[in-house]
C-alpha cells in the first residue's frame, strides 16, 4: 500500500502534457493518422465542379462523374454523412429529368429541323411573347437541354462527393476564427441532410421488420413524423451543447482594431469583385489581376484580425500534410487544364447542336480529367466496420 501511495504522489508530480497531444507512451490512433484534412477533399471536389462548368461535352462530363464516383466508392468512410452521396446522385438525376421536361413542354430557344413529335400548343396572350406551352419538340432542343442539365448534374455530384468524403465537424475545426460562427451554421446545414437520410432508413427498416408498410403516402406520413420529432430533439440537444461550450462568446478588442478589420474586409471584398470583373472583361485585362490579388490580401488580413474576437481552442488540429497537397493539386490541375482546353479548342469542349452532330472525346482533356483519380491512390482506405454478428476471438 505504501509503495502504491508513493507511486501515486510521483505520478502527481509529473508535468501534464500539453492539451491536444497524447500522453507519453500512448501512440496516436492509426485512424487519426490515416485521416486526410477535410479542406483537401473540398478543394478537390470544388475543382472538379469548376472543370464541369467549363464544358458541355457529355463524354467529358460522364468521365468527371465517373472519376468522382470511383474516389467516393474506394475512400468513403463508414459514417452517417457519407451515405448522403446517393441522395446527391438522385438529386442530380431529378434535375436532369426536370430540365428535359421543361424543354419538352415549354420549348427550347435552339432552332431545329429534326422534329421528334408535336404536342398540342396552348395559345397565350400577347404579353407572353417568347413563351409557349407545347408545340414542336426537336432533337436539337432536347440535345441542348441534355448537355446543359448534365453539366449541372455533374456539379451537384461533385459537391456530394465532398460532403461524403469530408467530416463536417473536422472541417469546422479547421476554419479561421473570424468564420467560426458562419462555419457552424454551414456545418449544421450540411449535416442535416445526412442525419435525415439515416433516420429515414432506420425507421423504414424498423417498419419492415414489424411487417408494416414503408412506402406510399401512408408509409411516408408515418415515417415523416418520427423523423421530424428526431430532428427537433437533435436541434434542442445541439443548442444546449453549444450553450454549454460557450458558443458566441467574444473577446474585448480596441475600437481601432474593429474599424480596421471592417475596412480591410469590406475593401478586400470590393477588390475581389472588381478584379474578377476585370478578368472577365476585355477592357479590364490590365488591372484585373493586380486588383484581385490586392483584394485577396486585404480580405485575408481582415479575417486574421477578426479572429481575435473569437475565444476558442483547437483540440488536435488536423495537419495539412503532403497527401493533402497532392489531393488539392490533382483537382486544381483538372480545373486548370480544362480551362486551358476551353481557350485552345472550344469546339471540343462545347459540341454544337445546330447542325446536330455526335460529340467526340478529346484525348488530352480526357487525360487531364483522369488526374482526378490521384486521391484514390495516395490516401488510405477507410477502416472496415467490424461485423457485430461475429463473436470476438481471444
Amino acid at each position: 500500500m505504501r509503495e502504491a501511495r508513493g507511486s501515486g504522489r510521483a505520478g502527481l508530480a509529473r508535468p501534464r502534457p500539453e492539451r491536444g497531444t497524447p500522453p507519453a507512451g500512448v501512440p496516436v490512433p492509426r485512424a487519426r493518422r490515416a485521416q486526410l484534412h477535410p479542406g483537401a477533399w473540398w478543394l478537390w471536389a470544388l475543382a472538379l465542379g469548376t472543370a464541369a462548368t467549363r464544358t458541355t461535352n457529355p463524354l467529358l462530363l460522364a468521365l468527371l462523374i465517373t472519376v468522382s464516383g470511383y474516389v467516393v466508392a474506394v475512400r468513403r468512410p463508414h459514417t452517417p454523412w457519407a451515405r448522403s452521396y446517393g441522395a446527391f446522385v438522385k438529386l442530380a438525376a431529378a434535375v436532369l429529368l426536370l430540365r428535359l421536361a421543361f424543354a419538352v413542354f415549354l420549348g427550347s430557344p435552339i432552332p431545329g429541323t429534326h422534329t421528334l413529335f408535336t404536342l398540342p400548343e396552348v395559345p397565350l396572350p400577347d404579353w407572353a411573347q417568347g413563351i409557349r406551352l407545347g408545340g414542336r419538340v426537336t432533337a436539337e432542343g432536347l440535345t441542348f437541354a441534355l448537355y446543359d442539365a448534365l453539366r449541372l448534374a455533374a456539379l451537384l455530384i461533385c459537391v456530394g462527393a465532398a460532403n461524403a468524403l469530408a467530416s463536417p465537424s473536422r472541417l469546422l475545426k479547421s476554419l479561421p476564427g473570424a468564420l467560426y460562427e458562419l462555419g457552424v451554421a454551414v456545418v449544421v446545414a450540411l449535416t442535416f441532410a445526412p442525419n435525415l437520410i439515416a433516420d429515414v432508413r432506420r425507421l423504414r427498416a424498423a417498419r419492415r421488420l414489424r411487417g408494416r408498410p414503408d412506402k406510399g403516402v401512408r408509409g411516408l406520413v408515418q415515417v415523416g413524423l418520427p423523423v421530424l420529432e428526431g430532428a427537433l430533439e437533435r436541434s434542442v440537444s445541439l443548442a444546449a451543447a453549444m450553450d454549454a461550450r460557450g458558443y458566441g462568446r467574444t473577446a474585448e478588442v480596441p475600437p481601432a482594431v474593429r474599424r480596421t478589420t471592417a475596412a480591410l474586409t469590406l475593401g478586400g471584398l470590393l477588390g475581389v469583385c472588381a478584379g474578377t470583373y476585370g478578368l472577365l472583361t476585355a477592357e479590364g485585362g490590365s488591372y484585373g489581376l493586380p486588383v484581385l490579388l490586392v483584394g485577396l490580401a486585404s480580405a485575408l488580413a481582415g479575417l486574421r484580425l477578426g479572429g481575435r474576437r473569437t475565444l476558442r481552442t483547437r483540440y488536435r488540429p488536423d495537419p495539412w500534410d503532403a497527401r493533402a497537397w497532392l489531393v488539392s493539386a490533382s483537382g486544381a490541375a483538372v480545373a486548370a487544364l480544362l480551362i486551358l482546353a476551353g481557350s485552345l479548342d472550344p469546339g471540343a469542349l462545347r459540341p454544337g447542336v445546330v447542325p446536330l452532330e455526335p460529340p467526340t472525346l478529346p484525348l488530352w482533356p480526357a487525360a487531364a480529367v483522369l488526374l482526378g483519380l490521384l486521391p484514390a491512390f495516395v490516401t488510405s482506405a477507410p477502416e472496415a466496420v467490424p461485423d457485430p454478428r461475429k463473436e470476438p476471438t481471444t
